[in-house]
């Protein structure tokens, strides 16, 4: 049976909620930011106003002010946005319990059961042929969906629909704000085929450039592209790049009680002054590594083979490297490989404003260790760290420090773990992790 699903993308959310608790920001343009006196001071979300002047997510706030001399600078308020995520999932649970989370404004919903649920449509529900959902119905039950968070909550939400995960969030982000956009099956390929190939879900620059210099700069290349080409430049994530881009995806929505292991773990950091020698840069990842091998532990995944390091310059330019490592969950290793990648790619003078450390890969607890690591302590050094875990949870973080943190006083007790809000992070895999 063909399924019927949309992603629902609420707009500009963080901006939107604020100025649903405050009318009199209304028509204004607005951006939400972090706290600037601890560098945390950059655009988090702003409005469509504030999208006009060309304020972008990421642009520190003098760089908004200068861009849109009127902006409205509001603080961030975390326990609001959580609140209004959760009443417009309320409504979406109204029509069907399998409903997917991608992040705090986006969602799944797999509508192919729910349509008694809706009010009655005045049209043909099928194609002339009776194979497919007519795109006047599928865009009667986007905007249904829209009309009715727009009613209950004042936000705005552009809604994606289509018979695939993958293309109902491809369409959700070419009408906003506030629209509906069908990708039906029979017309599919004249939406997407044009579109850049940045546009499919998981493309990532990595991914586009190297697309790019192969020729493939459109979903349409890429989904008539030879399969071996792919296969050979991008290994196993080669399959799933022609999949998505010719209309095969086949994964379910998952329902909102249902709990998925994690693809990554991992935190990050914006530091007060920015970071200009190597041996600082080599404290703060060894702060990070704790919070990621400790999470890495309580989550039960195993160990993690890949370790990833993110950096942002004083220029607000980023940067993206991982390393292959052998499976590990050890805090001292994921750090040494998380600075080496540093030291490689950044040597003096360099201006670092922030750091962030991720590793993935996870084995599920089923490698075995081998000789040579069991020659090296490898399980003694985990128990240790795993004692240390215990302690800091008894007696707090600052407690007990490895010493390179200890030499530098503000990061003993720079818990990451407990005092950062755990995102889930956009990692690029574009050579199948070589």
């Amino acid at each position: 049976m063909e399924k019927i699903i949309i992603h629902s993308d609420l707009n500009n959310f963080y901006a939107s909620v604020e100025r649903a608790q405050n009318p009199s920001l209304e028509g204004k343009p607005i951006a939400v930011c972090g706290d600037e006196a601890a560098r945390h001071g950059i655009v988090l979300a702003k409005s469509e106003q504030a999208k006009k002047f060309g304020v972008a997510t990421g642009d520190a706030i003098w760089q908004a002010k200068r861009k849109c001399p009127d902006i409205v600078i509001v603080p961030p308020h975390f326990d609001l946005y959580i609140k209004y995520s959760r009443r417009v999932r309320d409504i979406y649970a109204q029509y069907t319990d399998l409903i997917e989370n991608y992040g705090i404004d986006e969602c799944w919903l797999d509508l192919s059961s729910s349509g008694k649920l809706f009010p009655p449509f005045g049209g043909s529900i099928k194609t002339a042929d009776g194979e497919h959902y007519s795109e006047e119905y599928l865009r009667f039950l986007g905007d249904c969906i829209r009309n009715e968070v727009k009613s209950k909550t004042a936000l705005t939400v552009s809604c994606g629909v289509s018979f695939n995960k993958v293309f109902a969030k491809l369409g959700s982000d070419l009408k906003k704000p506030d629209g509906t956009t069908v990708i039906s099956a029979p017309n599919f390929k004249n939406v997407v085929n044009g579109l850049p190939v940045e546009d499919l879900l998981y493309v990532g620059e990595a991914t586009r450039a190297k697309l790019a210099a192969m020729g493939i700069t459109t979903i349409g290349k890429l989904a008539a592209a030879d399969d071996d080409k792919i296969y050979s430049a991008f290994g196993k994530t080669g399959a799933t790049l022609l999949k998505y881009a010719r209309g095969q995806d086949d994964s379910p929505v998952r329902r909102a009680d249902e709990t998925r292991a994690p693809k990554s773990i991992g935190n990050s950091s914006t530091y007060p002054e920015d970071i200009t020698s190597l041996k600082k840069a080599e404290r703060y990842i060894y702060v990070l590594s704790e919070s990621v091998a400790a999470r890495l532990r309580e989550s039960g995944m195993g160990l993690a083979d890949t370790v990833h390091l993110w950096v942002r310059g004083a220029d607000m330019k980023d940067y993206q490297f991982q390393v292959k490592v052998r499976h590990t969950a050890l805090c001292g290793e994921i750090a040494a490989h998380a600075y080496a990648l540093f030291a490689k790619n950044f040597q003096p003078p360099f201006a670092v404003r922030s750091l962030g450390v991720t590793v993935s890969g996870f084995d599920g607890g089923s490698s075995q260790v081998t000789f040579d690591e069991a020659c090296g302590n490898y399980n003694k050094r985990e128990a240790a760290e795993r004692c240390v875990d215990k302690l800091r949870k008894k007696y707090g973080y600052s407690k007990i420090q490895r010493g390179i943190v200890a030499e530098e006083p503000s990061q003993m007790k720079n818990d990451v773990k407990s005092t950062h809000l755990i995102k889930p992070a956009k990692i690029d895999y574009p050579d199948d992790g070589e």
